[in-house]
């Protein structure tokens, strides 16, 4: 069997066609040779941070969305946990180093994101909350009040109103703690 990105001979396919392929297309032969494709959503992960009554924000300096807040978040990249994921798209977008909590939940859809469709990990993260600092591609980073969050771009609206509910309903079970 050839190789990834390899034409067996005789294989009338163009092979600059199957050199191009992503990842992110798998390819898989069926009976009689051909040739079908499977195209994946992509994977990426958002991070909910809220300390005292705020909430971590950034401003979208990229299409789609450019201007509008989000949660901070991206991109699974290849050979990389989404542990890891939220950890490098927080510092990166923030410069705040931080660690998952807990998980809000896992969003998918096809329209999701204009590019194309998601899947996404939201964890709470929490941390030492340092300076913050703007990067990657976030515009601006900030703690917003809860009270006074705007329409969040993506579906981030929903999901930091399920990470709310989340965190207090976690507060009101009995023999819990309302501190964490």
């Amino acid at each position: 069997m050839p190789a990834f990105g390899e034409v067996a001979p005789g294989d009338k396919r163009d092979a600059r066609a199957l050199a191009s392929w992503t990842p992110s297309v798998i390819a898989e032969r069926e009976g009689g040779g051909a040739l079908s494709t499977h195209q994946n959503p992509a994977l990426t992960v958002d991070a909910v941070y809220l300390r005292q009554g705020r909430v971590l924000l950034v401003r979208r300096g990229r299409p789609p969305f450019r201007g509008r807040w989000a949660l901070p978040g991206g991109f699974v990249e290849l050979r990389e946990t989404v542990e890891e994921a939220v950890v490098r798209e927080v510092k990166e977008e923030t410069g705040l180093a931080v660690r998952p909590v807990g998980l809000v939940g896992v969003y998918s859809g096809p329209e999701r994101d204009p590019r194309k469709p998601t899947t996404s990990v939201v964890f709470l993260v929490g941390g030492r909350a340092t300076r913050l600092r703007a990067g990657d591609d976030a515009a601006d980073a900030r703690w917003v009040p809860l009270r006074s969050v705007p329409d969040l771009a993506f579906d981030h609206s929903q999901i930091l109103a399920d990470a709310l509910r989340k965190v207090r309903r976690r507060r009101s079970r009995p023999g819990r703690s309302a501190r964490r």
